[in-house]
């Protein structure tokens, strides 16, 4: 233990130093070899590993989403459903903030990740919230917390991640997300009305777009949006049909994707396209490093009994699984404010999960807590990349993006607490 100690301490010391996370688990993991070359951490056995842990045909779907949230994000779909759910809000205070997180919600179950959902909802949403009279700061607020619903509505990155690292169904990983997304959403619409009668927009205004929307009329807005809506209802449905897995589905939701940019809406070149697959691969580059690292890091720790001796200190030190339950979701909160989450998922779901067995809980249900644990730290400091991300869109500054924030992290972390102590909510579907 004395060794995965001083390797932990190495881990976290060279976080804090802003060392990127994939040498800081690296360097940990060698850290461990070097204090007893008789465990099997040695740089030749760490390469055999992290090439071992990426021939996984699940993690072949995370490239393949990544480049379909690309191609949807300069096709302009986001852009589709916002003007579709726009259409419902009326003259509502709160109606397009609510919009927003639908579009969210829609979104997400193409994209798979929060930050692209915060990107392509917030780059086409804030200035219409702004243009309205909406405070710019809580515009961009909303849409970096909402944009944390694309990692729980199915399909979801992190989601695969877990599954990979534990060995869960990656499709029932998909229809557990779906109840608990919706509830998230439900929450911060609750707020959003609040902070909409307290807060009004300019009416007279809002009036006016709504006017220009039901001028065009349902029916043409529908078709508009319709292939947009239909992305999701193809993908999920293909899925939860068992006509084809996650794998195939993400390969299903490029070509979709493609079609509709370039053939339907026509908003994206074939010229556009090596420049989007050099972005898809710029970004799952890194991630696929992570992996490798943290599996061996994990690797390492199970050689260790590591987990098995946190396991025990848990269950021995916290009283009842309602104790235990909550001191879990506490540190999740805050590996996520200090961790990405593709690297939290594959070093903690390995040490976490044994213990939620030993409760009695489902692999699934635990699944969809740790998600939607480390969603939160997309918004919160000192990583929250989707307050960065849309800091970028609206230059304001993020500490002021995360005090605006903190409400809806609020009513995310209610809902938190409902999927924690309700299983029904994550496996009722």
């Amino acid at each position: 233990m004395i060794y995965v100690g001083l390797s932990l301490a190495v881990f976290f010391l060279l976080l804090i130093l802003g060392v990127p996370i994939v040498f800081s688990v690296g360097v940990s993991v060698i850290t461990i070899w070097l204090q007893n070359p008789q465990i099997v951490t040695n740089p030749t056995y760490t390469f055999q590993a992290m090439t071992t842990s990426l021939d996984s045909f699940v993690l072949v779907a995370v490239p393949l989403f990544i480049f379909s949230g690309q191609i949807m994000a300069k096709g302009g779909i986001a852009d589709k459903l916002f003007g579709f759910f726009s259409y419902f809000t009326g003259k509502s205070r709160s109606g397009l903030p609510i919009t927003v997180i639908i579009t969210c919600l829609f979104y997400g179950a193409i994209s798979g990740s929060g930050p692209a959902t915060a990107a392509a909802v917030g780059a086409m949403a804030i200035p219409v919230l702004t243009n309205l009279g909406y405070d710019l700061t809580f515009s961009a607020s909303l849409i970096a917390v909402a944009g944390g619903l694309g990692v729980i509505i199915p399909p979801s990155i992190p989601m695969i991640m877990y599954g990979t690292a534990t060995g869960a169904s990656v499709g029932s990983l998909f229809i557990a997300g779906i109840l608990p997304g919706f509830l998230i959403a439900a929450c911060m619409i609750i707020y959003s009305i609040y902070y909409c009668r307290k807060n009004p927009p300019d009416m007279k205004k809002l009036e006016e777009q709504q006017q220009n929307l039901h001028s065009i009329g349902f029916l043409s807005n529908l078709k508009q949006s319709f292939l947009a809506l239909l992305s999701p209802v193809i993908i999920l449905g293909g899925i939860y049909s068992g006509i084809f897995t996650p794998t195939e589905a993400a390969c299903i939701s490029v070509v979709y994707a493609l079609l509709v940019s370039l053939l339907a809406y026509r908003t994206l070149k074939i010229s556009d396209i090596p420049h989007l697959m050099k972005e898809s691969l710029d970004s799952i580059a890194p991630v696929l490093i992570i992996i490798g690292v943290s599996s061996v890091f994990g690797r390492a720790l199970s050689l260790l009994n590591v987990t098995s001796d946190i396991s025990s200190f848990i269950i021995n030190n916290f009283p009842g699984k309602v104790a235990i339950l909550l001191f879990i979701n506490f540190l999740l909160l805050i590996i996520g404010c200090v961790m990405d989450t593709t690297p939290a998922i594959l070093i903690f779901a390995p040490i976490f999960w044994p213990i939620c067995e030993s409760l009695g809980m489902d692999i699934v249900h635990f699944g969809i807590i740790m998600v939607v644990n480390l969603a939160v730290g997309f918004v919160t400091p000192p990583v929250g990349i989707n307050l960065f991300v849309t800091s970028s869109i609206t230059d304001v500054p993020v500490m002021k993006l995360a005090k605006k924030a903190t409400p809806f992290i609020i009513s995310f972390i209610i809902a938190l607490l409902m999927i924690t102590f309700i299983p029904a909510i994550s496996l009722s579907l």
